[in-house]
């Protein structure tokens, strides 16, 4: 896989702020896939690493110019217009991200993870951007946590219901803190790309 070849796609075809967006789930994919790894808890799973991150990566590709009204549902469409292809694997983990557009719903760790990390993404790049700084490293676990459960105006578009979704035992069976910890700290790794 050459992954550079999807990075450029996505340049030409995403805003910036989509297209970081997309860096980083592609980094939270990795470091869920990672922590899973780490601990036994993916014998059940078929995408490899790469797959995982390979969603995170291409997620909303279609989600702008004529692909946009019909998001999740064009990303095939829009990888062709740049003879890219991804596996079947892959296309069902970018399908969970939006079950209700798409029928797909979660059946697999990796799909759950994309479901759970997606909207919270945004969650904690807003956490970042109220901070004097405006950067990620300075961003405490405890201040996302605050605003996720306790403040729900904040960053309103959030899709909280469904980050919260990660403690169910038959997706991914982390506890809230836990989960936006490995979230958010896979999002400093990469701050630099996300000019966070």
């Amino acid at each position: 896989m050459d992954r550079q070849k999807y990075v450029n796609a996505l340049k030409k075809q995403l805003e910036p702020n989509v297209f970081n967006h997309s860096l980083a789930l592609e980094a939270c994919m990795a470091g869920l896939y990672d922590h899973f790894a780490q601990n036994n808890l993916l014998a059940d799973e078929k995408a490899t690493k790469e797959e995982w991150m390979l969603s995170g990566l291409l997620h909303d590709i279609d989600y702008s110019g004529e692909f946009k009204p019909t998001h999740p549902q064009k990303t095939l469409e829009a990888l062709a217009k740049y003879d890219l292809s991804i596996s079947e694997t892959v296309h069902n983990i970018i399908k969970a991200h939006a079950p209700d557009l798409t029928g797909r719903k979660p059946q697999n760790k990796a799909e759950w993870s994309i479901l759970c990390a997606d909207s919270l993404t945004g969650l904690i790049m807003a956490v970042a951007f109220v901070y004097p700084s405006r950067k990620l490293a300075d961003v405490k676990l405890s201040s996302v946590i605050k605003r996720l459960l306790k403040e729900p105006k904040f960053a309103a578009g959030t899709r909280r219901e469904e980050i919260k979704t990660c403690v169910n035992p038959e997706g991914l069976n982390l506890p809230i803190d836990k989960f936006v910890e490995i979230c958010l700290n896979s999002m400093k790794g990469i701050s630099d790309k996300i000019g966070v």
